[in-house]
């Protein structure tokens, strides 16, 4: 039999218009449910979804927040927004005053700081020593050079000087140590990470650069999560250029922090279109960081998600049970409507909307739990891992996912109960028979 247009148009509303009664009848029966179901039990059903809910954004959030803490580190006290570094086969960013020159007049950068850096040797035991063939405390490392304000402006250095104090301009034969270099705070043997078992803040020790030898006082203890921060020998810079026979100005690392809110691809841009990009490799932080961090976000981002989904057929499970208990305790109930004529699909939309019910308000009460009280607590309390500080990362899309699965989960698991109940006989659920 072919239908006119017409009759399809008119079998179309029908459909629709029943969906929407049954949908109105359904909404009341779930009401007069949830109303009329004991308190505690309800309070404990959307206490489940609330957990389940925190326990698919918080646990995924702060196993992505252990790398992410690592990486905003890495940015912070070290790389900022964007970096400039040799290119290729190069040691030295080249012709480096003009480049420096050049994005300090740049309306959108808030600072920079430029760094000599090469490898050295730090002696701590050369005055104790009795026989030339005694082991020397001694480790090899990198050796760096700052203008000590400009660093501390951009990377805020001197936060971590955690003994000693900070570094001063006109500071002469007196260093920085990074505290991965001292076996006090580094307590590790290994021969790949060599530390200095007698040095600290006071003690005169021997570094030597490119063949020039000088002895200095430690100052200052730096103390990070960040190892390129840790394993460092920090000279002010005009002391740097003495010993190391730098007699240039071409530095080895430009670090640039800009102002809130601008962009730092369109500032990279912007630096290589002065043709800097012909002396120097110039990313911005995320280009320039190791791909390790990214790799390791994804997999612990994996892992949140794997235990995430682990709570949420848990929370499913429940649901299901809690509903099909409803149900089968009230088969009286059903029968009754079922032989009153309500259609079958009207009492199905009642469970599942009773099981949605439950859903929304638990990840409403989720949500605010993580905006207003959980991410804003880590913010201020960070977790004290020994690589990063650990924070809770949850976007407002990927909560909102969240929220939808769950809800999308209830809403099954809230359907398939139901509907076992409502195909029994109904003269049987009316009798109370099996």
């Amino acid at each position: 039999m072919i239908l006119t247009a017409q009759e399809k148009e008119h079998s179309s509303k029908k459909i629709k218009n029943r969906i929407l009664e049954d949908f109105k009848i359904g909404s009341f029966l779930a009401y007069r449910q949830v109303k009329r179901s004991s308190p505690a039990t309800t309070i404990l059903i959307i206490f489940v979804m609330v957990l389940t809910f925190l326990n698919l954004v918080v646990v995924s959030g702060i196993l992505v927040g252990l790398i992410q803490g690592a990486t905003d580190a890495v940015k912070t006290l070290y790389t900022s927004d964007i970096v400039i570094s040799p290119l290729k086969n190069k040691d030295i960013v080249e012709h480096s005053p003009q480049i420096i020159k050049t994005v300090e007049a740049m309306p959108w950068v808030e600072g920079l700081t430029a760094r000599y850096i090469t490898r050295g040797k730090i002696e701590a035991n050369y005055k104790s020593k009795i026989k030339q063939t005694d082991i020397s405390d001694e480790v090899n490392t990198s050796i760096t050079g700052i203008d000590v304000l400009a660093e501390n402006s951009v990377t805020g250095l001197s936060k971590y000087v955690v003994e000693g104090e900070y570094l001063r301009p006109d500071d002469n034969d007196k260093v920085l140590i990074g505290s991965m270099l001292l076996k006090k705070y580094f307590p590790v043997e290994s021969t790949e990470f060599a530390t200095l078992s007698d040095a600290k803040v006071g003690d005169k020790v021997r570094v030597t650069i490119n063949g020039h030898t000088r002895e200095v006082v430690i100052k200052g203890i730096v103390k990070s999560k960040v190892d390129e921060i840790s394993r460092r020998v920090y000279f002010p810079e005009s002391q740097f250029r003495v010993i190391a026979g730098k007699t240039d100005y071409n530095v080895n690392e430009i670090a640039i922090k800009l102002k809130p809110g601008i962009d730092p691809e369109f500032v990279r841009d912007a630096i290589k279109k002065t043709g800097a990009d012909k002396d120097a490799k110039i990313q911005t932080f995320d280009e320039g960081k190791p791909k390790f961090l990214t790799d390791l976000v994804n997999t612990f981002a994996i892992l949140g998600n794997v235990v995430g989904g682990i709570g949420l057929v848990v929370a499913s499970i429940t649901i299901f049970i809690v509903i099909y208990i409803n149900a089968i305790t009230r088969r009286k109930f059903i029968g009754i409507l079922k032989g009153i004529g309500i259609e079958s699909s009207v009492i199905k939309t009642a469970y599942v909307l009773q099981a949605v019910f439950y859903a929304i308000v638990g990840t409403t009460i989720g949500c605010l739990l993580v905006f207003l009280l959980i991410q804003p607590y880590f913010v201020a309390h960070p977790i004290n891992f020994p690589f990063s500080d650990g924070i809770l990362v949850a976007t407002p899309i990927g909560v909102g996912i969240r929220a939808i699965l769950l809800i999308i989960a209830t809403v099954i698991a809230g359907y398939i109960p139901a509907r076992i109940v409502v195909k029994q006989n109904t003269l049987d659920a009316i009798l109370g028979r099996n």
